[in-house]
């Protein structure tokens, strides 16, 4: 504001500069203490300084996901019956685990390692309950299990299934499970997924995880890794625990999770299309040790007796080079072109016999139970 003064009017008295003084910082204050508050979160000090702190008023995402989603994850207890030279040993816990609750019938998805062998198997829910539980159906080739409790009056709370084909590198991810023990149940944590569609082979299996930096522990397997939106976009399986790396976890991707576990409700296994053989992929250090032209494709091993490979007329040590229209250079094809197909399919499979090409007219079976 400006003041101006003519030479005629009367120069201010010094009171008057006290009183505008006063009323400014009357008014001022006022004005703090109707604004400022609205503005800044915090608490105003005796000496009249605003010590700014932060306040959220809304839940942390990862707060919503472990309300929401924490109920659904249970504690596993396998126990094994062994006998140790003239002594059994009845009901020894063998390990503990965790679990994802799929239906209000009581059905839980888990890894199969967390109750191999197990000959008593105990469910604890998340108020501490626990229930007899029975296997449903197992599938090694993809560490799924799938058990079930008989919940009688108790209300299970269920997870929801997201889509792992929708997930973004980057995005949240929380793990829910029951690190090392029954102690530590339902333990929560938080990270990001790292990376999508990772191949590890593990025990001769091949398996296709989401990878996380949310910590996950013995103990965590079968557990959820669960979205912002607080669906289950996985199931935590495997962890590499070497000197010197952190974060790296992994999980069976939801989208191929669901219908196994569908499928293990309905069947009590999972039936695959087989072709009866064994197999290796051919690169140039194999072919150079076979004495081979061939560079690429699969190499037969071994034909399995009646198998259907066998009544087809394929013999060990053709090369594989390519089935039904599709091109094969390395055993990951041919066992996802083989996936891709029925029990009962007839397909065209082309290989190499010495120097000769030869096509055969394939009926695939049912793979064998492991």
């Amino acid at each position: 504001m400006y003041y101006y003064y003519s030479n005629q009017d009367k120069k201010p008295s010094f009171l008057s500069y006290v009183l505008v003084s006063l009323i400014s910082a009357i008014i001022g204050g006022l004005l703090v203490v109707m604004f400022v508050p609205g503005l800044v979160k915090g608490n105003v000090s005796t000496t009249g300084t605003i010590e700014k702190r932060v306040i959220y008023e809304d839940k942390s995402p990862v707060v919503t996901v472990a309300e929401e989603v924490g109920p659904a994850v249970v504690g596993i207890s396998n126990k094994v019956t062994f006998q140790a030279g003239d002594v059994p040993h009845n009901n020894v816990e063998q390990a503990t685990g965790s679990g994802v609750i799929i239906d209000a019938k009581g059905y839980i998805v888990t890894n199969e390692h967390v109750i191999r062998n197990a000959t008593d198997l105990t469910v604890t829910l998340a108020n501490g309950k626990q229930f007899p539980a029975k296997i449903v159906g197992k599938d090694p080739r993809t560490d799924l299990a799938v058990i079930k409790i008989d919940p009688g009056s108790e209300k299970l709370t269920v997870a929801r299934w997201g889509d792992s084909d929708k997930i973004k590198v980057g995005e949240l991810a929380v793990a829910i499970g029951n690190p090392l023990s029954l102690d530590f149940a339902r333990t929560v944590t938080a990270g990001i997924i790292s990376a999508k569609n990772r191949i590890l082979n593990m025990d001769g299996q091949q398996y296709e995880l989401i990878q996380t930096d949310a910590a996950i522990n013995p103990g965590n397997s079968g557990g959820a890794l669960v979205n912002a939106a607080g669906e289950v976009i996985g199931i935590n399986s495997i962890k590499i625990s070497l000197s010197g790396v952190e974060g790296l976890g992994f999980a069976i991707p939801s989208n191929i999770a669901k219908p196994i576990v569908e499928e293990l409700i309905k069947n009590g296994k999972v039936i695959r299309p087989w072709m009866g053989i064994e197999g290796q992929t051919i690169d140039e250090e194999f072919a150079q040790y076979k004495g081979l032209k061939q560079k690429s494709g699969v190499y037969v091993a071994r034909v399995v007796k009646d198998g259907p490979s066998a009544k087809a007329g394929l013999k060990d040590n053709d090369i594989i080079i390519e089935f039904d229209g599709v091109k094969i250079e390395k055993f990951e094809d041919l066992r996802n072109a083989v996936l891709k197909h029925k029990v009962g399919d007839e397909v065209k499979v082309k290989v190499l016999r010495g120097d000769k090409e030869m096509t055969f007219k394939v009926k695939l079976g049912e793979m064998p139970a492991e």
